[in-house]
């Protein structure tokens, strides 16, 4: 089992930024893709970025792109996702993943259904 917990989120105006930590635990973590996706009100959960296992590979939705940066931390066990230039409509909860083979590429890092494990998630509202 990997156990992820989210913190980072909160309340921010347009325009500001905010860096979502997650911590991880249990199993080598540091074999597993990691990923951030999130949910807004009334819509499904969506992609927003993934890392590879070992960070050679990262990858960004594009309503993202040039705004959200995400990395890692393996001997610390962290995943970050470092929000810059937030919007209104980046308004949501913000969930940590873990894929649920190790290793791999960053294929199929935008698929939710490539993610076995979940953190609670972390808030995130964005004030015009």
């Amino acid at each position: 089992q990997v156990q992820l917990v989210e913190s980072g989120g909160g309340l921010v105006q347009a325009g500001g930024s905010l860096r979502l930590s997650c911590a991880a635990s249990g199993r080598t973590v540091s074999n597993y893709g990691m990923g951030w996706f999130r949910q807004a009100p009334g819509k499904e959960r969506e992609f927003v970025a993934a890392i590879t296992w070992n960070g050679g590979t990262t990858v960004v939705t594009d309503s993202v792109k040039g705004r959200f940066a995400i990395s890692r931390d393996n001997a610390k066990n962290t995943v970050s996702l470092q929000m810059n230039s937030l919007k209104p409509e980046d308004t949501a909860v913000y969930y940590c993943a873990a894929r649920r083979r190790i290793f791999g590429s960053g294929y199929g890092a935008d698929t939710l259904s490539e993610y076995g494990y979940w953190g609670q998630g972390t808030q995130v509202t964005v004030s015009s």
